[in-house]
């Protein structure tokens, strides 16, 4: 599971010598490569004297994905043992749109449990996106996006619906920029305008925010009916079921398979972009 931004990361390895047994290393080193491609070495020390295994601990400061690399030498420089591995970071405020105790509520998981905690908000993280899939963004974010427009009357942006248009700017110095008080936006659509009829060109950087201020009730409960069946399908049989009522999927819905529940479906029918529109 992800960590999120600012946990402490504990990572764990084993040094085994030629022959597949635990050893204690000569030298024990671990680096990160962190996602914009920064390496950081934090202090690889073994958990108890000669069992073979050793850990670091690294405090999280960018969002992404990790590569931790270990590797030890054995006595002398006898042999040398190598261990690689990856772990992600969340961002600061991942998108969902159910809370981790909406949702534990909704899976009626006995007051005061967290064991599953980390499962379950991967769980409405991946819903979102889903949901955001069909629907355009729900969560309010900021996007930036590049448009390369030769003397166009309209540009649509990508993701609907817009909630403000904060700024457009030439991506090479020199070109042409727009001020937002001179452009029309029409949120459902994503479609903007100069007021004056004319037209817009050159390499484009627009910057708007996107979403839903208030999340909608038919949305927020298709998330919660999604979560549910996507849990009760994930506890494998002979496991006990945490919720009640029929969730089942008997039969694929084109596009989707069997992950969304046809009332899920229905209720989001509503928020459908139409096709092509993202």
């Amino acid at each position: 599971m992800p960590y999120d931004l600012g946990a402490t990361v504990r990572l764990t390895a084993e040094c085994q010598d030629p022959g597949g047994a635990l050893t204690t290393a000569a030298t024990a080193t671990v680096t990160i490569t962190l996602p914009g491609g920064a390496i950081v070495s934090p202090v690889a020390e073994e958990t108890a004297p000669g069992t073979g295994r050793y850990r670091a601990d690294y405090v999280s400061s960018v969002p992404g994905r990790h590569t931790v690399r270990w590797v030890f030498t054995g006595p002398a420089d006898a042999y040398t043992d190598a261990y690689t591995d990856t772990f992600d970071v969340r961002p600061l405020a991942p998108p969902t749109i159910l809370s981790l105790a909406d949702a534990k509520r909704h899976l009626k998981m006995p007051p005061g449990r967290s064991d599953q905690d980390d499962e379950i908000r991967g769980w409405t993280e991946s819903i979102t996106r889903g949901i955001e899939g069909m629907c355009g963004p729900v969560v309010v974010r900021t996007v930036t996006e590049r448009h390369h427009v030769r003397r166009a009357a309209t540009v649509a942006l990508q993701h609907t619906p817009v909630l403000e248009l904060v700024s457009v700017t030439p991506v090479q110095g020199g070109g042409p920029g727009y001020a937002v008080d001179d452009l029309d936006l029409d949120p459902d659509t994503g479609v903007v305008r100069r007021l004056d009829g004319g037209t817009l060109t050159g390499l484009l950087l627009f910057t708007y925010t996107a979403g839903r201020p208030v999340v909608p009730a038919n949305i927020t409960a298709a998330a919660r009916i999604i979560v549910q069946h996507l849990w009760r399908t994930g506890q494998g049989p002979g496991r006990p079921q945490i919720g009640t009522g029929d969730f089942d999927v008997t039969e694929p819905i084109t596009g989707f398979g069997y992950a969304i529940p046809n009332r899920a479906l229905q209720l989001l029918e509503p928020d459908r972009l139409p096709p092509g529109v993202g």
